[in-house]
């Protein structure tokens, strides 16, 4: 018996490499958070108020949701391959935009249809669940994003410094040779995973109360999307903290932001190294347990009134490492419910999670008004994080009613 022929890398006919899929994902999460440190030079630039440039976050994450509705079952009838392509020629475009924007409208036009790569975010995920088992998804989703997280860990550092260097511009002129790399990475190695069938969308769409008909669906998506809901209101609101509350530059705003990802890098080894061992169900129970001590604790300080910029932003590091046990874990239990329907499940699950998160975002702008403390975004973050919690205590119990592993 001879040996099978070794994979060739960069052949469109193979599926993708974890190299591939933690870039892809990577794109997208940096476009949400590299330029973050220039938004009060961005709102300079445009003479407009900070507030307005602050929606840029908001409005990004919530047309993120709406396309990752579609997104799904475009990508389970047309193939991952076509979708995912498609995605990254428009996000160029759109980022071409964003640097030759005469205005602050039209750079939040562009900046909202940036929200197109959010494709690479969604079918990462079921990109997975096509090549690999339920009890694999996790873990090997925790590969990936912990690889992943590697890249928008540092996109905030490096926008600080280039805000300072080159101004805001040199960000954008970041994710376009980013985006572009990609692009022909996905073209040259992102083989076709999903088995097509003949369905119209249309009939894709009607799928969706099967899903949302699903206790354990929705379970895994609240506790997904309240869970990663602190951090997009810390998205919201950190920039406000740091620049008007400890009166931090760009440069050091940039660098206290990779603290999170460098919590959510370990998270997520964590969940690579154990999610198959402990469970699924236990490791997003964990993570959430996790996140919520860290908000408690950081609400507990802000009500002491000993806040610093060490505490306020030290602690989101224990808050990433939370994410970065529980999403990987969460999101492979949103795709296990339907398996036949995982770029759906993916799609509506991710719209669940980024829109709440958009709207956590827009909250946390609301709330701190100026003049405002910490206070309010810690009180934001840590009630979405302890209804994680709450969300897998009602999966874990729903699991065992129905003789389901809890």
């Amino acid at each position: 018996m001879t040996n099978p022929a070794p994979r060739r890398f960069l052949d469109p006919k193979t599926p993708p490499s974890v190299l591939t899929l933690t870039l892809l994902a990577g794109i997208s999460a940096l476009t949400m958070n590299i330029f973050l440190p220039s938004l009060p030079s961005m709102a300079a630039w445009f003479d407009a108020p900070y507030a307005l440039m602050q929606m840029s976050v908001a409005l990004y994450l919530g047309l993120s949701a709406l396309l990752q509705i579609v997104i799904g079952p475009i990508s389970d009838r047309f193939g991952r391959r076509k979708v995912v392509l498609g995605a990254l020629i428009l996000f160029l475009l759109a980022t071409i935009g964003t640097l030759v924007a005469p205005t602050a409208e039209a750079f939040l036009i562009c900046r909202m249809a940036q929200a197109v790569v959010a494709a690479g975010m969604v079918l990462s995920r079921a990109i997975v669940r096509d090549m690999v088992s339920e009890a694999e998804a996790a873990s090997m989703i925790g590969y990936v994003t912990m690889g992943m997280s590697l890249v928008p860990m540092i996109g905030p550092v490096i926008g600080g410094f280039l805000d300072e260097a080159f101004g805001w511009q040199a960000s954008f002129g970041l994710l376009l040779v980013a985006g572009f790399g990609v692009t022909l990475l996905c073209w040259r190695d992102l083989g076709e995973t999903a088995v097509l069938r003949p369905v119209r969308l249309a009939d894709q769409l009607r799928q969706y109360p099967r899903l949302l008909a699903s206790q354990r669906f929705w379970g895994y998506s609240l506790s997904a999307a309240l869970a990663s809901g602190c951090f997009f209101a810390y998205l919201g609101g950190a920039p406000y903290v740091g620049t008007e509350i400890f009166h931090l530059g760009s440069a050091q705003i940039g660098a206290l932001f990779a603290l999170t990802a460098v919590g959510y890098a370990g998270g997520n080894f964590v969940a690579g190294r154990y999610s198959v061992r402990i469970g699924m169900n236990r490791m997003v129970l964990l993570g959430t347990a996790v996140t919520t001590i860290a908000t408690a604790l950081l609400l507990m300080i802000s009500l002491a009134g000993a806040t610093t910029a060490v505490s306020f932003f030290g602690l989101t590091l224990v808050m990433g490492l939370g994410n970065g046990i529980c999403l990987p874990n969460a999101n492979a239990g949103i795709l296990s419910v339907r398996p036949d329907l995982a770029g759906t499940a993916s799609g509506l699950g991710g719209a669940l999670i980024i829109g709440g998160g958009a709207g956590l975002a827009a909250l946390a702008g609301v709330l701190l008004t100026p003049g405002a403390t910490e206070r309010p975004l810690a009180v934001l973050m840590f009630v979405t994080s302890l209804g994680s919690v709450l969300a897998i205590l009602w999966v874990i119990r729903r699991a065992r009613q129905i003789g389901l592993p809890g």
